[in-house]
């Protein structure tokens, strides 16, 4: 358990993070409004996501589909948890990217079971394409499941020696 700390540390860090950042753009930018911060690339705008991440689901105002996405939550981060216990304490990229991705997911799931929908307030543009509105949380999962697919595609496969020689 102590060689969990560091990463639990790291989790409860980066949910403090997303939930102060979500709290001051609530508080500091009226609902649909926004601050330029690079003209042109990025502003902080306030939205209501009641959707998943990245806005998907989130105009089909179905309540089958908000309690559809809660359960999904909680059973993924269910299954992060335990994948978080069973992987080794040298295994600390896995872990990083288990608490990169734990973090994401209690963050956003704490904002749709007490409010109703996620505050997304990241706003980016590349040339004249707008990319989806998104958190801290949203970066958080990515990040974490982009760690988790370049290890699994560098990763070694767990063939041994004598497998390998039996089947010549």
């Amino acid at each position: 358990m102590r060689k969990n700390l560091p990463y639990l540390a790291f989790v409860v860090f980066l949910l403090c993070f997303d939930q102060a950042t979500k709290w001051l753009v609530a508080r500091q930018i009226p609902l649909f409004s926004s601050r330029t911060v690079i003209p042109g690339f990025f502003n902080i705008t306030h939205i209501r996501n009641k959707g998943a991440i990245f806005g998907f689901f989130s105009h089909t105002g179905s309540r089958f589909v908000f309690l559809a996405l809660i359960v999904a939550s909680l059973v993924a981060l269910a299954l992060v948890v335990f994948y978080f216990i069973r992987t080794p304490a040298a295994e600390r990229a896995m872990k990083l990217a288990l608490a990169l991705i734990l973090a994401g997911a209690l963050g956003n799931q704490i904002d749709r079971v007490g409010r109703g929908y996620v505050i997304d307030f990241l706003d980016f543009f590349v040339r004249n394409r707008h990319w989806p509105f998104f958190n801290v949380a949203d970066s958080c999962i990515t990040i974490g499941a982009i760690l988790l697919l370049i290890m699994f595609l560098v990763r070694k496969p767990a063939c041994s020696q004598s497998s390998s020689e039996s089947a010549r």
